[in-house]
C-alpha cells in the first residue's frame, strides 16, 4: 500500500522477501517532506481532445501569450504546451497538454558509440576530452562509419568547489554545463591570443601523458585561459540574446558560481544571509560583482555554442542523472522543494549487499507538483536542447525512489512514489518539441508494470548482454541494446578476469556475478576459453548487431579492449580513479585502429544506414 505521502508500506526485495517500512522510517520521511500536505495542487495534465476537463469560468492564457475567455469548456484545439487558467478568485491552474507518447520512428535501425567524453582525448586536448573532441568523434563516426547517434556521459555543471567532483552523475546543476569541457582554442578571440595561450596549452597537453585525469589541474589552466579571453571579449549580440533567453535561471546560476568562488564552497557553508537566492544580501552581492556574474554567463554561452556545433554532426544522446548535489546551484534555487532530511539510494541486492546511498536529495512529490513541475520541465528541456535523444538514468525514479532518512543506512530506507503519469507526459511533450527519442535505463530492481508503461510511452528499454537470458535476436524492438555500461565490467575485464581481481583488491566480494556474465559471454561468442580477446569482443558485437532493437551501441572501452571499467559503484575515488581514467589511445589513434573499424563494421552490417534518429541534422 501507498499512503497519502506516497510512502510505501514495504517492498519485495530482489530475493522475493517482503521488507516492511518501519514506523521510525515512515516518521522520518514524513518529517523530511515538511510534515504537511496541500489541500489542492494547481496543475492538470491532459491529452489533445480532452478539453472538456478544463472548465470555466476563468481566463485561459496560452503559452504563446494568447487569451481565451473561458466560460464553460476550453476550445477543442487547445495546442500542445503549457497554459494557465486564471480563476475569478485569483487562483492560477497550470494546464499541460501532452501527446502522451515520446517521439520515435519505429522503422529506425541504427547504431552508435557510447563515449565517456572526459576519457576521449585527442592531441589537442588539455588533459581530458572536450566538446571539440566530441564534435570530431561525431563527424568521423557519422561520415566514415555510418553511426547515427552518439551516447555521451552527462556534461552538466559540477558544484564549483575544490576538489572538483569527478562523477558526471553527481552534478550541481542539470540545467547548465561544465566549463571543463570547453575547447579553449574554439572560444571567440582565441586565434588572436595564441601567443598568450601557448604556455597554458602546452601545460594542458602535457597532462595527456598521464592516464589519470586531474580535473583540478586542468581547470586551473583552462580558467586562466578563459579569464584572459573573457577580459578581451568585446561583446556579441548572440551573447545578449542567449542571456535574455535563459533569463533568471542563468542569472541565478551565475550568481551562485560567483558566491561559491567567493566563499570557497557550496551554499550550505555560506553565511546564512546568502542561503536564500532572493535575499537582499544576494541581490547586493550580484550587483557588486556584476562583472564576475557576467563571466559565468559567458562561459555557459560558450558551452551552448560548442554543444550546438557537435550536435550538427550526429544525433547526440544526452544522459540525465537521477539527482543533484545538495550543495549545488539547482539545490540552492529549489531548496524548498527538496527533502533536506533524506537521500536517494538503492536497497541491498546481490550486487551491493549493503545497499547504496547516492547522497542526493530527492524532490518532495507533492511540492514538485504544487510548483507546476517547473523544475522537472526545466531540467528535461535543458538536457534535450541539442540532443537527438535522451537517456534517463534510473528511469524507475519517475515512478518511485528509495529514500534513506538522515542518519540511517540503506537497510532502513523506504520507497516513495511519484506522479509518474504526469512526469512521463512532460517527457513526451519535451521529446516532441526537441525532436528527440527517449531511452529509459531500466536495469536493476524494476517494479511490476514499469516496463509496460515505458513501452506504452514509446520510451526505449535498455537491454544488455550481461543481463539478458535470451540471445539478441529475441530482444524487443523498442530498446537500446548494448553489451555493458559504465557501472558494469567491460568485455575485456570479464574475459581476462581483471575486473573480478580489481574488485577483490578493493576488498569486495564479486560473488558469482562475474562468472555468470563470462559464461554468457563465452556461449554467445561461441569461443573456447583460450580464444583471443579481440576476436571474442568482435564476435559479441556481431551477435549484438542481430538484435531487432531500433538502436544498438558499443562502448569505446570495448572497442579498445580496455580492462578497467569507468566506475565501480560503492567504491570511492580514494580507492580507485572512478570517472578519471582516460582511454589508452587518442582520438587520432582510435580513428586509425583497424579493430575499432571492424567492430563498427559489425554493427553497421545489420543496421539500416538510411534511417536517421533526428530530422534536425
Amino acid at each position: 500500500m501507498i499512503d497519502r505521502w506516497g510512502i510505501a508500506d514495504g517492498y519485495e526485495d530482489c530475493e522475493g522477501r517482503w521488507r516492511a517500512t518501519s514506523p521510525r522510517t515512515h516518521a522520518a520521511l514524513v518529517a523530511a517532506m515538511g510534515g504537511e500536505l496541500p489541500d489542492e495542487v494547481p496543475v492538470r495534465v491532459i491529452a489533445p481532445g480532452e478539453h472538456r476537463r478544463v472548465q470555466g469560468p476563468g481566463e485561459l492564457r496560452y503559452e504563446d501569450g494568447g487569451v481565451f475567455r473561458l466560460k464553460r469548456f476550453a476550445p477543442p484545439d487547445l495546442p500542445l504546451g503549457y497554459h494557465e487558467v486564471h480563476r475569478p478568485d485569483g487562483r492560477i491552474e497550470r494546464i499541460i497538454v501532452t501527446p502522451r507518447r515520446c517521439r520515435l520512428d519505429p522503422r529506425m535501425r541504427a547504431w552508435g558509440w557510447t563515449a565517456q567524453l572526459y576519457a576521449l582525448r585527442s592531441r589537442r586536448s588539455w588533459g581530458m576530452g572536450d566538446l571539440g573532441d566530441l564534435r570530431d568523434l561525431a563527424a568521423w563516426s557519422a561520415r566514415e562509419l555510418g553511426a547515427r547517434f552518439l551516447v555521451m556521459n552527462p556534461v552538466f555543471a559540477s558544484t564549483p568547489k575544490s576538489p572538483l567532483e569527478p562523477s558526471p552523475y553527481y552534478p550541481g546543476s542539470r540545467r547548465f554545463r561544465n566549463p571543463l569541457y570547453l575547447r579553449v582554442e574554439d572560444v571567440p578571440g582565441a586565434s588572436s591570443a595564441l601567443r598568450d595561450l601557448e604556455p597554458l596549452a602546452t601545460a594542458g597537453r602535457a597532462l595527456n601523458n598521464e592516464r589519470r585525469i586531474d580535473r583540478d589541474r586542468i581547470w586551473r589552466l583552462k580558467s586562466e585561459a578563459l579569464e584572459l579571453l573573457g577580459s578581451r571579449f568585446p561583446g556579441d549580440p548572440d551573447f545578449d540574446l542567449y542571456c535574455w533567453r535563459e533569463g533568471e535561471a542563468l542569472r541565478q546560476f551565475a550568481v551562485f558560481c560567483s558566491l561559491a568562488e567567493h566563499f570557497h564552497g557550496g551554499w550550505r557553508s555560506w553565511p546564512s544571509q546568502y542561503h536564500d537566492p532572493r535575499s537582499r544580501a544576494v541581490t547586493f552581492f550580484a550587483s557588486e560583482h556584476a562583472q564576475r556574474v557576467q563571466f559565468y554567463q559567458w562561459l555557459q554561452w560558450l558551452l551552448d555554442r560548442q554543444m550546438a556545433q557537435a550536435a550538427r554532426e550526429v544525433a547526440l544522446v544526452e544522459d540525465l542523472p537521477v539527482g543533484i548535489d545538495a550543495d549545488g546551484p539547482d539545490a540552492w534555487v529549489w531548496q524548498s522543494l527538496l527533502a533536506q532530511g533524506a537521500r536517494m539510494g538503492a536497497p541491498p541486492d546481490p550486487y551491493s549487499a549493503a545497499g547504496q546511498d547516492w547522497q542526493l536529495p530527492p524532490f518532495i512529490p507533492h511540492r514538485l507538483r504544487a510548483a507546476g513541475y517547473g523544475p522537472f520541465i526545466d531540467t528535461v528541456r535543458a538536457a534535450m536542447r541539442y540532443a537527438g535523444g535522451l537517456r534517463i538514468d534510473h528511469v524507475m525514479g519517475l515512478f518511485r525512489l528509495f529514500w534513506i532518512p538522515e542518519g540511517a543506512g540503506p537497510a532502513d530506507g523506504a520507497y516513495v512514489h511519484y506522479p509518474a503519469s504526469d512526469l512521463l507526459d512532460i517527457v513526451a511533450l519535451e521529446s516532441h518539441r526537441a525532436g528527440a527519442f527517449v531511452v529509459g535505463e531500466d536495469l536493476g530492481t524494476v517494479e511490476g508494470g514499469v516496463r509496460q508503461e515505458l513501452a506504452a510511452r514509446a520510451i526505449l528499454s535498455t537491454r544488455l548482454l550481461w543481463f539478458e537470458d535470451v540471445p539478441p535476436q529475441r530482444y524487443p524492438e523498442q530498446a537500446l541494446a548494448g553489451v555493458t555500461t559504465h557501472d558494469l565490467p567491460t568485455a575485456a575485464g570479464l574475459w581476462t578476469g581483471a575486473d573480478a581481481a580489481e574488485q577483490r583488491a578493493l576488498g569486495r566480494d564479486p560473488g558469482n556475478g562475474p562468472h555468470e556474465m563470462r559464461e554468457r559471454m563465452r556461449r554467445l561468442a561461441g569461443k573456447a576459453d583460450g580464444a583471443g580477446l579481440r576476436e571474442v569482443i568482435l564476435e559479441l558485437h556481431r551477435q549484438l548487431a542481430r538484435a531487432p532493437s531500433v538502436a544498438v551501441t558499443a562502448t569505446l572501452e570495448d572497442a579498445l579492449a580496455v580492462e578497467r571499467r569507468p566506475n565501480i559503484p560503492s567504491s570511492t575515488t580514494d580507492e580507485r580513479p572512478n570517472w578519471s581514467l582516460a582511454l589508452p589511445k587518442t582520438l587520432e589513434e582510435i580513428r586509425a585502429d583497424p579493430q575499432v573499424r571492424a567492430l563498427a563494421g559489425a554493427l553497421q552490417t545489420c543496421r539500416n544506414a538510411e534511417t536517421t534518429l533526428s530530422d534536425r541534422r
